[in-house]
């Protein structure tokens, strides 16, 4: 009896590989922490804006830039949202030790499919789409953590303003296995600039122990005009030597994948989410289930700018709170302390009244 295949043979075949893609939230569609974060440059290292992607800079260059998670994105590719990066301030001469550039980290755990450190190491091949008004050479590198080794690649922007699909394949690495853990063992890096001290050297196109005069020789200056702006998205890292099509995962798939490494529970006004017993009668203790296990122990940073923002229900009498804080964490659930003014044994349930911030950020980042 014949057996007829309904659908696209392609796509189905593309389903037998899900998640080959090393980078989570590639095509830049999921940005708990907001959509834009202005003033950029100066000590302002960390994840701003789209999940997974963090602006790192070193010692406190002058420029400054706005990060944007932007809807400019490749026409009938089917992205919908990129990480846009646009200097605000510029700075035309760089000192030695500055730089900027985005990253994202992998974790070894989720690296040992490709072999790295055996006679057997898989290529990689990346691919991603950019877009800058700012033309010339910039660099892409890949730093194993573990091991203190890296390799550089270069790629050119050549027609202004117009999105350009990139692919850079790498030899596989068949020196220094990756450690089988949930810590970073690969830091992937997008350079934007970078001082004389990471560029005076050669280009390290082969995978050695790292230098860093050779990270990113002929990096283009993104911030030497306040008109220069650098778009990206639909970033692949994948084993072997030819880049597929990219792998679009389902939103909430997506979001649960961020949200092992960065939670915001609550985020504006919410009801009843949170309870607590009231132990005495300026204590209550309780507990919440976080909606995704979390990378590791997290740290929690509860937002309560003052006694109006929290406010909570008890023996059916309101109560406003004066503080919240963490008791005990695990990757799995947060303790939390209230203090206010209640009634031993009672329980009590509170609200987040602060409608613009999130009532408590947890990160599990790398």
């Amino acid at each position: 009896m014949a057996i007829t295949r309904i659908g696209n043979p392609a796509i189905a075949d593309q389903r037998g590989v899900n998640f080959r893609n090393i980078i989570i939230n590639g095509d830049m569609s999921i940005a708990q922490r907001g959509t834009s974060a202005t003033g950029l440059g100066n000590n302002d290292s960390g994840y701003h804006t789209v999940d997974r992607f963090k602006f790192v800079e070193n010692n406190a260059p002058t420029c400054e830039f706005t990060q944007t998670q932007s809807t400019d994105v490749p026409s009938g590719q089917g992205f919908v949202k990129s990480l846009k990066m646009d200097c605000t301030t510029a700075q035309t001469s760089l000192a030695g030790d500055d730089f900027i550039y985005i990253n994202t980290s992998a974790e070894g755990q989720n690296l040992q499919y490709i072999k790295k450190g055996t006679s057997s190491a898989e290529s990689l091949t990346l691919s991603f789409w950019v877009k800058s008004n700012k033309t010339g050479t910039y660099i892409f590198e890949i730093i194993d953590r573990d091991n203190s080794r890296a390799i550089s690649k270069s790629y050119t922007i050549s027609s202004a303003s117009t999105w350009e699909k990139k692919t850079i394949t790498l030899d596989g690495d068949t020196t220094g296995t990756l450690d089988n853990d949930n810590a970073r063992s690969f830091e992937i890096i997008f350079w934007l600039l970078a001082g004389a001290n990471f560029q005076s050297g050669t280009l390290q196109t082969s995978w050695n122990t790292r230098t860093t005069t050779n990270d990113a020789v002929g990096q283009v200056n993104l911030a030497d005009s306040t008109s220069n702006e650098w778009y990206i998205t639909g970033v692949q890292l994948e084993a072997g030597q030819v880049a597929s099509d990219f792998e679009f995962l389902p939103y909430d798939v997506n979001l649960r994948r961020c949200m092992r490494y960065y939670q915001e529970p609550n985020k504006g006004y919410r009801m009843d989410n949170y309870v607590a017993n009231c132990y005495n009668t300026t204590n209550a203790y309780g507990q919440t289930t976080l909606s995704v296990p979390m990378r590791t122990q997290p740290s929690v940073t509860w937002n309560v700018v003052g006694t109006g923002d929290i406010q909570g229900f008890a023996g059916n009498a309101q109560k406003t709170l004066s503080s919240i804080g963490t008791s005990q964490l695990s990757p799995y659930a947060v303790s939390y302390n209230v203090v206010g003014t209640f009634t031993t044994g009672q329980a009590i349930h509170f609200n987040n009244y602060d409608t613009t911030n999130p009532f408590v950020k947890i990160s599990a980042e790398l």
